[in-house]
C-alpha cells in the first residue's frame, strides 16, 4: 500500500533518485529545491507504507486558472502497481480544489504506458510539440483535460 502526501524538503533527495531513474534528462535537484522554495509547483510523493520510502513523485504548476503537470515518474521496480494513477488523481482532485478550468500535459509520442494512463483519466490528445526532447528529437503530444464534475476525477 501506499500514501499520498505533499512534498516537502526532506522528500528532495529521494525524489530526485526517482527522477533520475526515470529520464533520459532528468531535472537537476536544485530545480525541485527551487520550486518547493518558491511555491511555483506543487508536488506529491507516493510512500511505501511498509518501508515508508518515495516511491513516486508527481509535479504540477498553477498557472492561473490552469494546471500544468510536469512530471509523474514513479520506481522503475514499482511500476504497473498503480502508483502513478494514484499520483494523477492527486494532481485532478487538487486541480478541482483551486478551481482550475483544465489540466495539460506533454508525454513523449512514444511512451504508450503513459499515453494510456493519461487517456484512461479524461486526457486528450490535443496536439503535438514537433521535436520537443531535444535529446532524441522525439515530438510530444499535448494532451489536455477539461475539468468536469467531481465524480469525472
Amino acid at each position: 500500500m501506499i500514501k499520498i502526501e505533499q512534498m516537502r524538503q526532506k522528500h528532495i533527495d529521494a525524489v530526485h533518485a526517482v527522477e533520475t531513474a526515470s529520464f533520459s534528462i532528468p531535472w537537476p535537484r536544485s530545480s525541485f529545491e527551487s520550486e518547493l522554495k518558491n511555491g511555483v509547483a506543487i508536488y506529491f510523493v507516493a510512500i511505501d507504507d511498509k518501508t515508508g520510502d518515495v516511491v513516486g513523485y508527481a509535479g504540477m504548476w498553477s498557472v492561473v486558472t490552469e494546471g500544468h503537470i510536469t512530471n509523474i515518474a514513479v520506481k522503475p521496480e514499482r511500476r504497473r502497481e498503480g502508483v502513478g494513477a494514484a499520483l494523477l488523481r492527486e494532481c485532478l482532485k487538487t486541480a478541482r480544489e483551486k478551481d482550475m478550468i483544465g489540466v495539460t500535459l506533454e508525454v513523449r509520442v512514444g511512451n504508450s504506458a503513459a499515453t494510456r494512463l493519461y487517456a484512461n483519466h479524461g486526457f486528450k490528445v490535443e496536439g503535438i510539440r514537433k521535436n520537443y526532447y531535444y535529446d532524441t528529437k522525439e515530438d510530444a503530444f499535448i494532451m489536455w483535460k477539461t475539468m468536469g464534475a467531481p465524480e469525472q476525477i
